[in-house]
């Protein structure tokens, strides 16, 4: 493949502008075409559950770039131009409208879109939250101090609960599984942050789903399948999300829940990599398991590595194999992951309590030390990532840890 002269970014939020970042670090002088959705600048999303929608935080602390930097990269920025297709045999993006941008080069972005509940929805008061017009528009109904319902307790609707709760509003919290992260942090942590919430006043309704809305102009509850209703004045839908890669349908790249990619962030196309939410890659740290993570942090270093593979053009490239991190802010608490945590067969707190909701829990998976959760505890869990980093035996990290106690 010749040298690259022009690149396009297909996707404006953290992980496309840490590309269009990187390629000037690397040394890429030529043409950076910046395409995205929304029609503001990038922005940061972690502000858009917690301070923003609490009304601590502004619109222009969320931006990405710092004062001058739009100018320093010198993007072609296509803002407000959502991408409909990719033709992959004249190496042009199709934006919605008919224009094509061509390109050497290709850095897939495009992240994921909220789901929603596949049922018919008042006129108002029912909100999905990712993008920053979506968060001011659910902080404004705050104001007026509305009964709120958050549907689904992962990540998000905690989040949001937690704020909303914050600001003294009656929340409830529903979700269809017995026990909130049950599958993904184990029964007794779900159990923990779940009291956690409880004792601020939100009330939770488990093991049950929303079949229906009541309201024509403005919702006004929400109707459940064991036949109960729940009063509310503003629905927050939080039940995860799905990439966004409905645009590349019929381009010939290979799509497996994300864009598929080897170990490089390269796709099936050559010259077009995919970073951040949307990118499916074999980690090979985790014996090359397929991974799409849904996190701040790998989106910034994945968008990295995928430019530094992309401008290697054909010659070797790096396998992009990180230990996953993540953390959730609700209320006072403090949680932090790292590792991967699908699929543990074992697991233990080998620090603090969760009664104090003060502790580190380690998990395993066939023998190997795969992840650490914390409560609190934000310098033990940097320590634990960092052990993540090479293989290691769970019984070896119990035995460590008990030593460190």
């Amino acid at each position: 493949m010749p040298a690259l002269e022009e690149v396009v970014i297909v996707g404006a939020s953290l992980a496309g502008w840490r590309a269009a970042e990187a390629l000037r670090q690397l040394g890429f002088a030529g043409r950076v075409v910046l395409i995205g959705d929304e029609e503001r600048a990038p922005y940061d999303r972690p502000p858009l559950s917690k301070d923003l929608l609490a009304g601590k935080s502004e619109v222009a602390r969320t931006a990405l770039a710092r004062e001058g930097q739009l100018a320093e990269l010198d993007l072609d920025l296509k803002l407000g131009r959502a991408a409909a297709a990719l033709d992959a045999e004249k190496r042009e993006v199709v934006l919605e409208g008919g224009e094509r941008v061509g390109f050497d080069g290709l850095v897939i972005a495009t992240g994921c879109s909220p789901r929603t509940l596949p049922l018919k929805t008042p006129a108002a008061g029912v909100h999905t939250l990712r993008s920053l017009d979506d968060c001011l528009a659910i902080r404004g109904e705050l104001e007026a101090g509305p009964r709120v319902a958050v549907v689904g307790a992962g990540f998000i609707g905690a989040e949001v609960a937690a704020t909303c709760r914050s600001r003294g509003l009656a929340v409830t919290l529903i979700d269809p599984l017995p026990v909130p992260f049950g599958p993904v942090l184990g029964d007794d942590v779900g159990a923990a942050l779940q009291g956690e919430h409880e004792e601020r006043g939100v009330q939770w309704r488990l093991g049950v789903g929303v079949t229906g809305f009541e309201g024509e102009a403005r919702v006004e509850a929400l109707r459940l399948d064991d036949g109960t209703r729940i009063e509310a004045d503003l629905v927050v839908v939080g039940i995860g999300v799905r990439p966004e890669t409905a645009w590349l349908e019929g381009s010939g790249i290979a799509l497996d829940d994300g864009v598929r990619c080897d170990a490089a962030c390269r796709t099936s196309l050559p010259g077009v990599v995919a970073a951040g939410d949307v990118a499916r890659w074999p980690n090979p740290l985790f014996g090359d398991t397929p991974m799409r993570i849904e996190h701040w942090t790998n989106a910034a270093e994945q968008a990295r590595h995928a430019v530094a593979t992309l401008l290697a053009g054909e010659g070797e490239a790096q396998p992009f194999a990180p230990v996953p991190f993540f953390w959730s802010d609700q209320y006072e608490l403090k949680i932090q992951a790292a590792g991967y945590l699908r699929g543990f067969d074992e697991a233990r707190v080998v620090h603090g309590s969760l009664a104090d909701r003060k502790f580190v829990k380690l998990y395993g998976r066939g023998g190997q030390l795969v992840a650490a959760v914390a409560f609190g505890e934000p310098r033990r869990l940097i320590g634990y990532r960092r052990k993540l980093r090479t293989p290691m035996r769970f019984e070896a990290a119990l035995a460590e840890a008990a030593e460190s106690a």
